[in-house]
């Protein structure tokens, strides 16, 4: 019975101690907040009148309650569920609409590299913040709105990715064997092309995610985007705003503020990972 054994790039990914600190991290972060709401049985929304408003940590509500009397670990867990959800399914929506732009613009050319190529500038040129703000303000603050407009906006990076690597890869020497032995255009993309191209998105995605996370939750901590009852990492985090809660509640705002931090943190670990395995030229060994 043969031995199963590690792919080159996986073989590297594992042997870097921090990435995979950072996926480990973000398996049991994904794990806790589908896993932990269930056994626990909270209602995020449910008020606790016998507790009271800013109760502090302890008793039935390990992370104290907020404004409102409703148990705070109840709503990071349903927050993290949100903010996770918000962050990968934008990077995945970019990735769709992006790398078969990208592909195109770079192999086709002419036109398609023309009008593609343009309008990556005219979505790059316009600060990202202030364009989302301005979409969710006018579409709504729901999580599939959130979703669609911080993913559609963000295509334009992966496209450039993707056309940059299509332009030297559609020169090589299989792309013109694939051609010569009668392959269509749709099955170099998909078979020569695609795969050769790939490993650089791979790389950015990590970075995709936690920068859609970063920006639900700082539209979330501004009032425009999730707003309460319903629970995300970056609406908690607006209970910071007031100075009476900054200084002294503190249970209310860190544990969200850690999430984000450590979050975003494991996926720039990841995504730096998967660029050095993916790249044996910048790999060395310690």
């Amino acid at each position: 019975m043969k031995r199963r054994t590690l792919s080159p790039t996986a073989a590297r990914f594992f042997a870097q101690r921090s990435a995979v600190v950072g996926l480990v991290f973000l398996v049991i972060e994904i794990a806790l907040v589908l896993v932990l709401p269930l056994v626990l049985g909270q209602d995020p929304n449910a008020v606790d009148r016998t507790a009271g408003f800013w109760a502090p940590p302890g008793g039935a509500h390990l992370l104290g309650t907020d404004d409102v009397g409703r148990d705070v670990l109840a709503r990071l867990l349903y927050g993290g569920r949100i903010s996770l959800l918000v962050g990968f399914s934008s990077a995945a929506l970019s990735a769709v609409i992006g790398i078969p732009l990208g592909l195109l613009a770079g192999y086709k050319g002419g036109r398609w590299e023309y009008w593609i190529m343009r309008a990556c500038d005219t979505f790059q040129s316009f600060p990202s913040l202030i364009l989302v703000l301005c979409l969710v303000s006018l579409v709504g603050p729901s999580v599939w709105n959130l979703i669609l407009v911080i993913g559609g906006l963000g295509w334009s990076s992966l496209a450039r990715l993707v056309y940059g690597s299509t332009l030297s890869v559609k020169e090589k020497e299989y792309v013109e064997a694939s051609r010569a032995l009668g392959a269509s255009d749709r099955e170099i993309l998909r078979y020569t092309v695609f795969p050769n191209v790939v490993a650089p998105v791979w790389a950015s995605l990590p970075m995709k995610v936690a920068r859609a996370i970063l920006s639900e939750s700082s539209l979330s901590f501004l009032g425009v985007g999730l707003r309460p009852p319903q629970a995300s990492w970056g609406n908690l985090m607006k209970n910071a705003m007031e100075l009476a809660t900054l200084t002294g509640r503190p249970w209310v705002w860190v544990p969200p503020g850690l999430c984000i931090m450590a979050t975003v943190l494991s996926l720039l670990l990841v995504g730096e990972g998967l660029r050095k395995a993916m790249n044996p030229r910048t790999w060395t060994k310690a």
